[in-house]
């Protein structure tokens, strides 16, 4: 369980602080429900930029704002249905766009899940500490524009070779970034660098995704109900919910499957990895290229006996996807296929991991033989917004992007996708995947053999989490009252 233990003296000092800085927190249920939102704080948004840092842009914390890059209100959930002239197959995918929360991405929700509450119970302190993000890329961006809206020190931890555009952004928001050696997959040198700082003696909170429940419990209850929003706006009395594909990444997004499992009781939940580093398929390492997915380890946080199926996905057609959907042969031939004009004008809103999940849905539908009454759920992580530097370097290794490419990619990558590189698990596999969980959270990050029986054997571990949610919003409203802003 997350611990909400009430720490006073600091509490105090965060309560003065938010008074001071004109914070205001949200809580779970209006994340849930802007209109719950103060109109105060509405018309205030109504001259913001989305990215702005002012502490009112926590209330667009939200699958729901109004796509537009400043000034929105709220609206219904942001997704995107896309056409089996795209994806070849009939099943309806359909997937919630990440572009349209604060920072392009919506990790800035899963550090908020991390952050507020041992703020909210004085457990970090924000005029000592130093909040630490450890990650590949878009949790640190969260973590350190969360942090700069509640008014604490950030400091932001990545791989070195991920996109330019995320150091970039990062240099002028958090007050330190650290690149870390490797890519993408290369999680153990983060938390090794954690390790390194802990020993520094500096006064620092390190919100490790990895195993922060904060992170599970915002998917689960925020992009749970989303998606079940989006269910209850598209489905036709003739369709049947069939399943949520998703990254394991840091097992945040893929619990919003436990929330739709409990509602849809016969749905899947669908784990996908790089096929070139298929830590859950095989036990297996390597690197690869999908910014956005981490591996080579299996997060804390990620309910594996809850897991229906793994799916790997091979990089290379996750990098050519992104030319064809981007650059304007790929586009041109796209709508030489039938791929409507309004949805190929959309394709931006995939980044690296959103083509990565579209083809693990694509993968899923087909491995089930699923037909026009079939719905798959997805997530557009984030978009190509955050990977535009992405493209030139791809023309300078591979020249230029022509019409002989797209048919290719076309052709190989969306209507040629099988079902191989999948593995519908049982339970014996599925133990399997959990109790790889020792090597990194037991013999290396100081998690006990004890709490990995107790996650796989006891029947309310991850219900005790879901159920912390009341609670967590009592805690918020309390210290929106103390700061007197509201």
């Amino acid at each position: 369980m997350i611990d909400l233990t009430i720490k006073q003296e600091a509490r105090e000092r965060g309560i003065k602080r938010a008074h001071e800085q004109n914070i205001v927190i949200p809580t779970f249920e209006q994340m849930k429900n802007p209109d719950l939102i103060p109109d105060s704080i509405k018309r205030s948004l109504s001259n913001i930029g989305l990215w702005d840092l002012t502490p009112e842009n926590l209330f667009r914390i939200t699958w729901k704002n109004e796509p537009i890059p400043h000034g929105g209100g709220f609206n219904g959930v942001n997704f995107i249905e896309f056409p089996s002239s795209l994806t070849g197959t009939e099943a309806r995918i359909i997937a919630l766009v990440g572009k349209w929360l604060p920072t392009g991405s919506h990790k800035v929700g899963a550090a908020f899940g991390c952050l507020v509450p041992r703020l909210v119970t004085g457990q970090f302190d924000p005029t000592t500490q130093k909040a630490v993000w450890p990650s590949t890329g878009n949790y640190c961006r969260g973590g350190a524009y969360d942090s700069a809206l509640l008014s604490c020190q950030s400091i932001a931890i990545l791989p070195e070779e991920m996109s330019q555009e995320r150091f970039d952004w990062l240099a002028k928001i958090a007050g330190e970034v650290i690149a870390t050696p490797g890519s993408e997959s290369n999680v153990k040198e983060i938390f090794d660098k954690c390790w390194e700082l802990r020993a520094t003696g500096e006064d620092l909170m390190i919100f490790n995704q990895f195993d922060e429940f904060g992170n599970y419990l915002w998917h689960y209850d925020i992009t749970g109900h989303a998606m079940e929003e989006v269910l209850n706006q598209v489905m036709r009395p003739e369709d049947v919910y069939r399943g949520i594909v998703s990254a394991t990444g840091s097992g945040g997004t893929i619990a919003s499957g436990d929330y739709m499992k409990q509602v849809f009781p016969t749905s899947k939940i669908v784990a996908s990895e790089a096929l070139q580093c298929p830590t859950l398929m095989e036990n297996g390492f390597g690197s690869h290229r999908i910014e956005g997915i981490g591996d080579k380890h299996v997060p804390w946080v990620h309910n594996v006996k809850n897991t229906d199926l793994i799916v790997a996905i091979d990089d290379n057609a996750v990098v050519n996807l992104a030319r064809l959907f981007n650059e304007p042969a790929g586009r041109d031939h796209l709508n030489s296929q039938g791929v409507p004009e309004n949805l190929i004008n959309q394709l931006d809103l995939l980044g690296f991991s959103g083509i990565s999940n579209l083809l693990s849905a694509i993968k899923f539908a087909k491995y089930f033989e699923m037909g026009k009454n079939d719905i798959v759920l997805t997530v557009l992580t984030d978009s190509m917004e955050l990977y535009g530097s992405r493209l030139p370097e791809m023309q300078a290794e591979f020249g230029d992007y022509q019409e002989l490419n797209a048919a290719a990619d076309y052709a190989r990558y969306l209507q040629g996708v099988t079902t191989d590189n999948m593995l519908e698990l049982s339970y014996l596999e599925r133990r399997r995947i959990h109790n790889l969980k020792y090597f990194t959270w037991v013999e290396q990050q100081g998690k006990t053999y004890e709490e990995i029986l107790a996650q796989w054997y006891e029947k309310d571990y991850w219900t005790s989490v879901q159920d912390q949610v009341d609670e967590i919003d009592a805690l918020i409203v309390e210290f929106n009252a103390r700061a007197g802003l509201i």
